[in-house]
C-alpha cells in the first residue's frame, strides 16, 4: 500500500531541489536538513537526492534544447566554436568525475551532517562576498570564449561542491569569475556543466543501489522528480536575468544567516 504522506514529502523535498540546484546556495545542503526536519527516511535515501536532480537537469536541457542541439551538430561538422567549448565543458567535468568515484562512499559517510553544511554555507557566503567585492573586470564575456584555463580553474572549484552545503553552482559560478569569466557567463556555463555531472552522479548511484529500492520508492522518487523538473523551469530562467542585473551578495547573506541558525540548532541541548 502507498504511503501518501511518504510520497508527499518526497514531492515537497524535489521542490525543495529544483529551487535550490541552480541557485548558489546548496541544493544537496536544503535537501539533508529539510530531510531531517520532516522526517524523511527510507531505503532509498542514499540515491533520492541524486535521482530527483535528474529532474532538475532535465529541465536545464529543455530550457536549452536549441542551442544543445546546435552544439551537438557543430561537433559533428567540427566546427571550431562547437569543439572548443564542447572540449571546455568535458575539461571542467572531468576533475569531478574522477575524485568523485574514488571518494563519494567516504565523503557521504563523514559530511552529510548538519554542522558540516552550517560551516559550507558560511564560508561559502564569505567567499562570494570576497569575490564580488573585488570588482574584477572579466576577459570572457559568453561561453563559446571558454578556454582550457577557465575550464579547468571551474573544474576544479566544482570538486569543493562536493562538501554537502558548498553548492555546485555557486562553487561553479565564483571560480569562473576568479578565472576571469563574466557572472553571466560563468552562470551559463554552469548550467550546461551540470548536465554531464549530475547525470554521471544520478547513473553511478542508481547502479550502485538500485537493488535497495522498492515500489513505494519509485512512487516516492517519482514525485520528487517531477516536482524538481517543474520548479527548475522557472529557476534557471530567472537566475540568469538576475545575474546579468545584480551580484551575488544576496545569496551570500542568505548562506550565512542559514549557516548561522543551523550552528546554533546544531549546538543548543536538545531538550
Amino acid at each position: 500500500m502507498i504511503d501518501w504522506i511518504h510520497v508527499g514529502k518526497a514531492f515537497f523535498l524535489g521542490l525543495v531541489e529544483g529551487l535550490t540546484e541552480f541557485l548558489p546556495i546548496s541544493s544537496t545542503g536544503h535537501l539533508i536538513l529539510i530531510g531531517d526536519w520532516i522526517d524523511f527516511s527510507s531505503h532509498e535515501a542514499r540515491v533520492f537526492d541524486v535521482v530527483i536532480q535528474l529532474g532538475a537537469i532535465l529541465a536545464v536541457c529543455w530550457l536549452y534544447r536549441a542551442r544543445i542541439t546546435q552544439l551537438c551538430e557543430g561537433v559533428v561538422r567540427r566546427e571550431p566554436d562547437a569543439l572548443r567549448f564542447a572540449t571546455a565543458v568535458l575539461v571542467a567535468f572531468l576533475p569531478a568525475a574522477v575524485i568523485g568515484a574514488l571518494f563519494i562512499g567516504p565523503i557521504k559517510h563523514r559530511l552529510f551532517d548538519p554542522a558540516v553544511v552550517a560551516a559550507a554555507l558560511i564560508v561559502g557566503g564569505l567567499v562570494i562576498l570576497w569575490v564580488e567585492r573585488r570588482n574584477a573586470v572579466p576577459r570572457i564575456h559568453t561561453i563559446e570564449d571558454f578556454g582550457w584555463k577557465q575550464a579547468i580553474g571551474i573544474g576544479f572549484a566544482q570538486c569543493v561542491a562536493m562538501i554537502p552545503g558548498t553548492s555546485r553552482s555557486g562553487a561553479t559560478i565564483v571560480g569562473g569569475m576568479l578565472s576571469g569569466v563574466s557572472r553571466q557567463a560563468a552562470t551559463e556555463f554552469s548550467f550546461f556543466l551540470a548536465i554531464p555531472t549530475m547525470l554521471g552522479a544520478a547513473t553511478y548511484d542508481a547502479m550502485r543501489h538500485y537493488h535497495l529500492l522498492g515500489m513505494e520508492d519509485l512512487w516516492a522518487i517519482a514525485a520528487g522528480f517531477t516536482a524538481a523538473f517543474i520548479s527548475a523551469l522557472f529557476v534557471v530562467n530567472a537566475m540568469i536575468r538576475l545575474v546579468a542585473r545584480h551580484s551575488l551578495r544576496v545569496f551570500a547573506w542568505y548562506r550565512i544567516a542559514l549557516g548561522v541558525l543551523i550552528a546554533i540548532m546544531t549546538a543548543a541541548p536538545s531538550p
